[in-house]
C-alpha cells in the first residue's frame, strides 16, 4: 500500500516501474532516520566515506566518476513542439523523438536497484509561486542531498492530496545490476548522458549522470528551466540569483537579488561578512530566486530551496567565513580532498591536512607536494548543507510572500573594460546590461576555462525557453506604471591592473559598493554617466582603511574607448546569433552605448 492516493503519481509510477524494472520501490518520508539509514547504505557501498566526528561531525565525502563531475550543457535539452520556442541558446529536440530515444535508454535501467520516490516542494508553504515535483530516481546519493536542498517527504504528499499537480522528474544513473555486474561506488553512464526538459508537459527526464544539477532535478531543472517557462505565462520570474538582506548603520533595510555566472562570487556575496562597522548582511538564498508582483506593486523575491550546493574550491575563512562555519558539521562533500585526519580539504583552506592527502580521484600523496595539493579537490568540488546551519540566515528567509526588492545586481568575471560598479539609467537599460552579461568561464560547467562568453542574466544554461522572448518578458515589467521596480546595477569585482593583479579586494569589502548602491537608490548621491550607466564620482566610494588609492579606484571605474567600441561589435554579433526578434528597446540601448563609447576621451 503506497502512502498516497494521488492518481497522477500512481499512474506515472506504474509506467516507470514497467519501463525501468526496479527491484523495489521506496517512498521517501524526509525523516532523520531515513537520512541516517541511506547515508549508512552509501557508506557500505563505498559511495560515502564518513568524516571524522572530531573534525566534522555527521558529515560525509563522495568521490564521483572522473567523467561525471559537472553540468554538461551540450547534453542538456529543451524539448518543445516548436524549435523556435527553445531558441538559439538551447539544444532542441522534438519531444516525441527525445522520449522515444530515452525510453530505449531507461528500459531495464533500474534492474537490481531501488526506485526512490522523492516528493518535493520548491518554495515555502503559502508562497504564490510554490511548485511541487516528484522525482523518481535509483540514486540514494540524490535522496540524501535532496534532504538538504528541498522541502521533501510525506508532508509534500499530504499537500498534493488526491488531485494535486506536480513536475514529473525521472532520473536514472543508467547502471543496472545483475549477477554478472557488481555495483560500483559511483554508478553512471557518462557516454549516454541526457538531461531533457519538456516544459509544455512539465517533465524532466535525466539519464546517465549522478552529479549535481544533472541529478538533483529539483534544482536547476525544475526551479529554473521548467519554472522560467511557467513564469513567463504567469508573469513572474524564475532567476539564477542570490537573495540578501542589508541593514544600514541607521537601521534601514534593503533587499538585493543578484545574478552571477556560477563560481563568480555569488555565494560569497550572499553570505558576506561586511567589513564596515554598523553594517549587517543576512542571507536568504545563494543560487535561485523567484520574483513575483506583490499587492503593493513592488517586486517580491523568495528562495525556493532549503539548502546550499556550493563550490568548495576557493572557499575559506577570508572569502566566506559564514559558510565555513555552516559546513563544520552535517555536510555532504563531493570531490574535495580527504586529509590524514579524516576531514574534507581543498587548496586555500587554512586547516592543516596532516602528512598526506587523498585527492578526489582516490590517490594518496604527501601533503608537502605543492603541485598535487592544487588538484586535491576538483575545481567544481561541492558541499551540500542545510540553509538553517548558516549563522547569518535571515529570520524571514521562508516568508511565503517573499521580500521586497530594492535592487537587482548583475555581475560577471571581467579582467578589463567593465567598471567596478555602475547604475542602470532605466529598467530597459538594466535589462540591456543583463542581456549582455559576459564572464570568463569557470569549472562549474564542462568546457574551456578562462574563455569569455556571453551569459545573459547568468541564465544561459538555465532558461527554459527562447532567450529573445525571455528578454521581452523582463521588459514587460516596465509596461505597467502601477509597478514600483527595483534599481538595477552592474558590478565587476575582477578588474586587473597592468601586472595582472586584482585591484579591488572584494569579499567583505564589497559592502562599500552596496553602500553606494543604497545611496543611489535613496537619491542622496550623484554619479557620472558612462556607456555602462552611472558610476561613482570622485570620493563617493569609501576606501578608508583599504590598501588602494583613489587613482587605482578610478582606474577600475572608467571604461576604455577602444575596448568599449569593440564591445559594441561583440554585443551586436551576439544579438544576431540569437536570431530575429531581439526587442527594439535593447537595440536602442546598444545604440546609446555606442554613442557614449564614441564620446569617451
Amino acid at each position: 500500500m503506497y502512502p498516497t492516493n494521488n492518481k497522477k503519481l500512481l499512474d506515472w509510477l506504474l509506467q516507470v516501474v514497467d519501463l525501468c524494472e526496479p527491484r523495489s520501490i521506496y517512498f521517501c518520508n524526509g525523516s532523520e532516520d531515513e537520512f541516517n539509514d541511506l547515508s549508512e547504505l552509501l557508506v557500505e557501498r563505498g559511495t560515502f566515506t564518513r568524516l571524522s566526528n572530531k573534525k566534522r561531525p555527521n558529515s560525509f565525502i563522495a568521490f564521483s566518476d572522473p567523467m561525471d563531475t559537472a553540468r554538461i550543457e551540450d547534453k542538456t535539452y529543451i524539448c518543445t513542439r516548436s524549435k523556435s520556442d527553445a531558441g538559439a541558446t538551447n539544444n532542441w529536440v522534438d519531444p516525441n523523438e527525445m522520449k522515444i530515444a530515452l525510453s530505449h535508454l531507461f528500459r531495464h535501467s533500474m534492474r537490481g536497484r531501488t526506485l526512490y520516490v522523492v516528493p518535493f516542494a520548491m518554495g515555502p508553504v503559502g508562497s504564490p509561486v510554490l511548485q511541487y515535483g516528484i522525482q523518481l530516481t535509483d540514486s540514494a546519493y540524490v535522496v540524501v542531498n535532496m534532504h538538504y536542498m528541498a522541502r521533501m517527504g510525506t508532508q509534500v504528499l499530504e499537500e498534493l492530496g488526491e488531485f494535486g499537480d506536480f513536475a514529473c522528474c525521472l532520473h536514472s544513473v543508467g547502471y543496472p545490476l545483475n549477477d554478472d555486474r557488481p555495483d560500483v561506488s559511483w554508478p553512471c553512464q557518462p557516454d549516454n548522458i541526457y538531461i531533457s526538459h519538456f516544459p509544455e508537459s512539465n517533465e524532466v527526464w535525466s539519464f546517465g549522470s549522478g552529479y549535481g544539477g544533472n541529478a538533483l532535478l529539483a534544482k536547476k531543472c525544475v526551479a529554473l528551466r521548467l519554472a522560467s517557462f511557467k513564469a513567463k505565462s504567469e508573469h513572474w520570474l524564475a532567476e539564477h540569483m542570490l537573495l540578501m538582506k542589508v541593514t544600514t548603520p541607521t537601521g534601514d533595510i534593503h533587499y538585493f537579488a543578484g545574478a552571477f555566472p556560477s563560481a563568480c562570487g555569488k555565494t560569497n556575496l550572499a553570505m558576506m561578512s561586511p567589513s564596515l562597522a554598523g553594517w549587517k548582511v543576512e542571507t536568504l538564498g545563494d543560487d535561485i530566486c523567484w520574483i513575483s508582483i506583490g499587492q503593493d506593486g513592488r517586486l517580491y523575491a523568495t528562495n525556493p530551496e532549503t539548502g546550499f550546493f556550493g563550490v568548495a574550491q576557493g572557499t575559506n575563512r577570508t572569502t566566506n567565513p559564514n559558510v565555513i562555519k555552516a559546513i563544520s558539521h552535517d555536510t555532504i562533500f563531493t570531490n574535495t580532498g580527504l586529509t590524514e585526519f579524516g576531514d574534507a580539504w581543498w587548496e586555500g583552506l587554512e586547516d592543516d591536512p596532516g602528512s598526506f592527502i587523498t585527492d578526489w580521484r582516490g590517490s594518496r600523496f604527501a601533503s608537502s607536494d605543492q603541485d598535487k595539493r592544487k588538484t586535491a579537490a576538483h575545481l567544481n568540488s561541492r558541499f551540500t548543507v542545510r540553509a538553517t546551519q548558516l549563522r547569518n540566515l535571515s529570520s524571514n528567509w521562508q516568508d511565503p510572500k517573499g521580500v521586497p526588492l530594492s535592487g537587482i545586481i548583475f555581475g560577471g568575471r571581467r579582467s578589463s573594460l567593465v567598471p567596478l560598479v555602475s547604475h542602470a539609467r532605466s529598467w530597459s537599460h538594466g535589462v540591456f546590461l543583463g542581456s549582455t552579461l559576459a564572464s570568463e568561464t569557470t569549472a562549474a560547467a564542462m568546457g574551456s576555462i578562462g574563455m569569455l562568453r556571453r551569459d545573459p542574466f547568468a541564465m544561459l544554461p538555465f532558461c527554459g525557453y527562447n532567450m529573445v522572448d525571455y528578454f521581452a518578458h523582463w521588459l514587460d515589467f516596465a509596461e505597467s506604471d502601477k509597478l514600483v521596480l527595483p534599481e538595477i546595477f552592474l558590478v565587476n569585482w575582477f578588474r586587473k591592473n597592468e601586472s595582472g593583479e586584482y585591484v579591488w579586494p572584494g569579499y567583505g569589502e564589497n559592502i562599500r559598493i552596496i553602500a553606494w548602491m543604497i545611496e543611489r537608490i535613496s537619491g542622496r548621491i550623484g554619479a557620472v554617466d558612462t556607456p555602462f550607466g552611472f558610476v561613482p564620482e570622485g570620493n563617493d566610494i569609501n576606501i578608508d582603511g583599504l590598501a588602494i588609492t583613489n587613482k587605482e579606484l578610478n582606474s577600475i571605474l572608467c571604461a576604455d574607448r577602444e575596448q568599449s567600441l569593440s564591445e559594441v561589435q561583440e554585443i551586436r554579433h551576439f544579438y544576431e546569433k540569437l536570431g530575429s526578434g531581439v526587442p527594439k528597446q535593447l537595440l536602442r540601448e546598444l545604440e546609446i552605448f555606442e554613442e557614449k563609447a564614441t564620446n569617451l576621451s
